[in-house]
């Protein structure tokens, strides 16, 4: 089936990332598969995070449908575009449908993108996964591919103004090995081996980060640990309580 929606997104979305000068590093896509189904496991930092993470899947000649929140598809402009990319939709309250949905895609060969973490961190760092995604990968009998960003919170994050301005932001892409999901393992300790791999991903793009904060007013984006001024994990866990 033509693609009428996505490539032209691709189109778009590759203009923008000209126009404002982004340095992308993409190091792994080639632990991505060519064909088959698979489930993409992506840190969260960002609004854009799911337009990054499909990026790094365009080497194999692969398109990510990734799982979104439900309102995102209520959206007047962004519900057409959503529906004919073929993500999928999910509702916090009833989450049976969208597994279901995410599973037929899978079995139909299709790579699958998730971010357990399930919302964005606002500390920069990995949160708690969700089960989700390994219990997924398990029931379609599909890989689980690992992958990290870095960056992408500097251009529009929870809490912080968009930047969309000629600022030459780096982005970086670390994509990780396939990780089975074997059916004779429990869920959570494939979500840990999961996880575990995100963060090693993770570290690998922050040491390969080309810049630093230009001044104290920069270190927004760095975490607490890293020496920047972002909450950190309890700040913002205590913050959402109030």
């Amino acid at each position: 089936m033509a693609e009428l929606a996505y490539r032209p997104a691709i189109g778009l979305a590759r203009t923008l990332f000209k126009a404002w000068d982004l340095k992308i590093d993409c190091k792994g896509s080639e632990n991505i598969p060519r064909s088959g189904g698979a489930v993409l496991v992506s840190n969260h930092i960002s609004y854009l995070d799911f337009i990054f993470d499909g990026l790094a899947a365009l080497p194999q000649k692969r398109l990510v449908r990734f799982m979104a929140k439900e309102s995102v598809f209520r959206h007047k402009v962004s519900g057409p575009l959503m529906r004919n990319m073929k993500h999928i939709p999910v509702d916090r309250k009833n989450g049976e449908a969208a597994y279901a949905h995410a599973l037929d895609s899978l079995r139909s060969g299709e790579i699958v993108g998730v971010f357990p973490e399930a919302t964005i961190s606002q500390s920069f760092t990995l949160k708690s996964f969700k089960s989700g995604a390994a219990r997924m990968a398990q029931e379609a009998g599909v890989p689980l591919i690992p992958m990290a960003l870095w960056g992408t919170q500097r251009l529009w994050t929870k809490g912080h103004p968009k930047n969309f301005k000629r600022s030459h932001i780096p982005i970086t892409i670390r994509v990780g090995e396939a990780i089975e999901a074997s059916r004779d393992k429990y869920a959570g300790a494939i979500t840990r081996q999961v996880r575990e791999r995100v963060q090693e991903l993770l570290e690998a793009a922050q040491r390969a980060y080309p810049v630093r904060p230009k001044d104290p007013n920069d270190t927004w984006w760095m975490p607490a640990h890293l020496g920047g001024t972002a909450p950190t994990p309890e700040e913002v866990k205590a913050a959402e309580a109030r």
